[in-house]
């Protein structure tokens, strides 16, 4: 048959819970032949991760740094974040590896983080948006906003749009053709989100949880789902070509966020989670590859392959052009910066 690795690949996807493990990575791995991280050329891109010191985010750092890649290792916790850009740079022999501090769900902290790495760099190829936290109380961030909705929506949104001119600054890659490992291509921004997004609807109204039906699990999920749409009507907002926005989620992955939050999920699973590199591979193919990662705009990726965005009937029927454009005006408002501004 001309397509059995699609056919196995989809046959992995269908039931979730093989796609997601270690299982549906090494299946497709073999399957697409894919080109190995370590094959990357990365000595001419700057490279922002948030969330690097740990898990998934600091697996990506340390690949794109072994790369050759300049790495801007975002943290919230200042000796922990020094600490990983030392480490980095002894187990990559990198010396290009930074550090800023901010945390996402502060509005001051991520505007000061903008300016730093806007001083500091004169270019920024990529931009990762991987900090994530899951709490099962509910808290607020400075302004207000239900903090994770706060850290995983609003402040990355408005890192994005208060480095949008960096990004759009990087060489732009000449459409339809084949570029080498190496080459830079559009600036892109890259967010990681999660499967569990799948079971979240699309609302504005429903994005921040109250006290009274706080549930840490859907409000981490509604969050999720949040990311996604915005990386679509990111993508259509940004039309040329100068910069691309890709969303990805890791599957089933052995985090410490993971190990703190899901302790149950996590003893269940058990060996079946990737391990954090596996986890990250996607998010450092986005960063890295000129090929697939920068043909479209606004996709969302599993193992290096476009997914669908809904698995529900429900929650595809809650994604509506007016729930996006209510969803985008909030984000807008609430982060006190409009990266398109109306005319005049």
């Amino acid at each position: 048959m001309a397509d059995l690795p699609g056919l196995i690949d989809g046959a992995l996807e269908f039931p979730v819970a093989p796609s997601f493990t270690r299982v549906g990575y090494s299946a497709r791995r073999a399957l697409f032949h894919w080109t190995d991280l370590d094959d990357y050329d990365l000595r001419d891109r700057v490279v922002a991760v948030t969330g690097a010191t740990s898990g998934l985010g600091r697996a990506a750092a340390e690949q794109l740094a072994s790369d050759g890649a300049t790495v801007i290792v975002v943290g919230r916790n200042p000796a922990k974040t020094d600490r990983t850009v030392a480490e980095l740079c002894t187990a990559t022999g990198n010396d290009r590896i930074s550090a800023v501090i901010a945390d996402l769900g502060d509005l001051a902290s991520v505007r000061a983080a903008a300016a730093e790495i806007l001083t500091a760099h004169d270019r920024l190829d990529v931009l990762v948006h991987n900090a994530a936290s899951l709490s099962h109380e509910r808290r607020t961030a400075p302004d207000g906003t239900e903090l994770t909705v706060a850290t995983q929506v609003v402040g990355p949104f408005l890192l994005t749009t208060l480095l949008l001119d960096r990004l759009r600054a990087a060489t732009p890659a000449t459409p339809g053709v084949a570029e080498t490992a190496g080459t830079a291509g559009p600036g892109r921004v890259v967010t990681v989100s999660s499967g569990g997004m799948y079971s979240a609807p699309c609302t504005v109204a429903g994005l921040q949880m109250d006290a009274a039906s706080y549930n840490g699990t859907k409000q981490y999920a509604l969050a999720k789902r949040a990311q996604v749409t915005l990386n679509e009507v990111w993508a259509d907002h940004v039309t040329d070509g100068s910069v691309v926005f890709q969303c990805m989620h890791p599957g089933w992955a052995d985090t410490p966020g993971v190990a703190e939050a899901l302790p149950t999920f996590r003893r269940i699973v058990g060996p079946l989670l990737r391990d954090t590199r596996q986890g990250a591979d996607t998010m450092v193919w986005l960063a890295a590859d000129d090929g697939e990662p920068v043909e479209a705009s606004g996709r969302f990726w599993l193992d290096r392959r476009v997914r669908p965005i809904h698995r529900l009937r429900s929650t595809a029927r809650s994604d509506t052009p007016e729930v996006r454009r209510a969803l985008w005006e909030w984000v807008v408002a609430t982060s006190g910066q409009d990266p398109i501004p109306a005319p005049g």
